[in-house]
């Protein structure tokens, strides 16, 4: 494994934690891409920062994929101007793992392109089916495009162009869905452009976090005793679980040449332990030479 950042705080933080292995080897970067710099200014000039090591790192075959909680759309930009797009790709897209009441979907675009083409949306249809079939392990996962409703003829233009491309596409095509049907389930693979897909992901974190708060507060309020809430902690516990991001890792950003993933900011051991899972399942399954492969065909 190879880390990249600051050698003499990655090496007090290995010896703080009793590390003395030879597992881990450090690439010395100084620079710090921040959160309010322009994306691509900052990956073309700090040349030094983690990032840009990291990822110079891994289209130079030092590492098989790259992961960083680092700022998003520096990610992205690095991604695209040094790892480069798999042959055929016109828009990389951000995944994002969502949970759902009968286990886990997958959004894509979470907002990598906020103005997309219909082409865009069913190359994400294909990217997505096949991470979600070599990832998730889910056979012929069924994909489904985000709309206003379900019949064919709703929508903007852009969504009605794209469902007459995902009805030929070679995946698994359930049809339109709407927004109440995200958290059901109803398919493996949601799809949108990256307006629609990183107005979805902020609702539904902010509306997360407001119901977990008000039903705590409700059981806390109407339970007279400590005892008495302790009896429900195990449900409420595995209920928070089950919305728990560092479960799922990171969000992929699919289309490159090489596995990317964008970890949380907030990322703990946990989360970082699963992103690290998720990539190693994604250079196994050789997921980028599948998507390749796909993409050619429908070339």
């Amino acid at each position: 494994m190879v880390w990249e950042g600051k050698k003499d705080i990655i090496e007090y933080e290995l010896d703080k934690n009793n590390y003395h292995g030879n597992k881990i080897e450090i690439l010395h970067a100084d620079e710090v891409i921040q959160n309010d710099e322009s994306p691509s200014i900052a990956i073309r000039k700090k040349k030094n920062s983690s990032m840009v090591v990291g990822l110079n790192s891994l289209k130079e075959g030092v590492g098989d994929a790259f992961i960083s909680a680092g700022n998003t759309g520096s990610l992205l930009a690095g991604g695209i101007f040094l790892v480069k797009r798999i042959e055929g790709i016109e828009r990389a897209a951000i995944v994002s793992l969502y949970p759902t009441k009968s286990g886990v979907s997958i959004l894509l675009d979470a907002g990598a392109n906020v103005d997309s083409k219909p082409e865009y949306l069913e190359q994400f249809a294909i990217m997505g089916s096949v991470y979600c079939e070599k990832v998730l392990g889910i056979a012929s996962p069924k994909v489904g495009l985000i709309n206003v409703g379900t019949e064919k003829e709703k929508g903007n233009i852009l969504v009605k162009e794209a469902y007459s491309l995902l009805e030929s596409a070679n995946i698994n095509f359930y049809g339109n869905i709407e927004a109440r049907d995200i958290p059901e389930g109803v398919v493996d693979v949601m799809v949108c452009d990256g307006f629609v897909g990183n107005v979805i992901l902020k609702l539904t974190e902010g509306l997360g976090q407001s119901i977990f708060s008000a039903l705590k507060e409700e059981i806390t309020k109407n339970f007279s005793s400590e005892s008495s809430t302790l009896f429900l902690k195990p449900e409420f516990e595995a209920f928070k679980q089950r919305f728990d991001y560092r479960e799922y890792g990171g969000a992929p950003l699919l289309g490159l040449k090489k596995p990317v993933i964008k970890a949380h900011g907030s990322s703990d051991a946990l989360a970082f332990k699963n992103a690290i899972k998720q990539a190693k399942i994604m250079v196994e399954e050789d997921v980028i030479d599948k998507i390749e492969l796909d993409i050619n065909i429908v070339k």
